[in-house]
């Protein structure tokens, strides 16, 4: 089965192994989305810097930098995101920058958002508010204010009793 000429192939150069890179903040950037298949329940919050397509059912807060949810998907709780795509049932408030709501959609919560679309035959029951900043990354962003030095302390020079309600004069 196996003869001089096979062997004498496996004496090449070796391939070149790129070494794995350190798992860091900008990974989610070059990393495959994170895949939660129809038969997945998950009772909790997820969070994740990357991209996440749902195709389960979530009861709890769902964290993420791009979101995807699927026709079946059911989901009890917050969603923030940058970027949010709803074809499923949402019960619950949605922040996003981008929020779009596909036909199949059902959104029973508030929206906050820069840019919202819909299709027609989405439905929605809330209210809706557009935001600069819908997710709240300026406020983590940012640092944190020292505070003022208090006022000095104001001196009354004469005090006026306030009328009373209900009394005739």
């Amino acid at each position: 089965m196996f003869n001089k000429r096979d062997k004498s192939t496996s004496s090449a150069a070796p391939l070149a192994v790129k070494p794995a890179k350190p798992i860091g903040k900008n990974m989610s950037q070059h990393s495959a989305p994170s895949i939660l298949s129809g038969d997945l329940a998950v009772n909790g919050s997820i969070t994740s810097e990357g991209e996440i397509q749902l195709d389960g059912s979530v009861e709890g807060d769902i964290r993420a930098g791009s979101i995807t949810i699927g026709e079946k998907s059911v989901i009890k709780g917050e969603v923030v995101a940058d970027t949010i795509i709803v074809r499923g049932k949402v019960l619950g408030k949605l922040r996003g920058r981008q929020i779009q709501l596909a036909a199949t959609a059902r959104v029973e919560g508030d929206i906050t958002h820069s840019t919202l679309s819909m299709e027609n035959g989405a439905f929605f029951e809330g209210q809706c508010r557009h935001a600069s900043d819908p997710t709240g990354a300026a406020k983590k962003a940012a640092p944190k204010a020292a505070t003022a030095p208090a006022a000095p302390p104001v001196t009354n020079v004469g005090t006026v009793a306030p009328p009373v309600m209900g009394t005739k004069k």
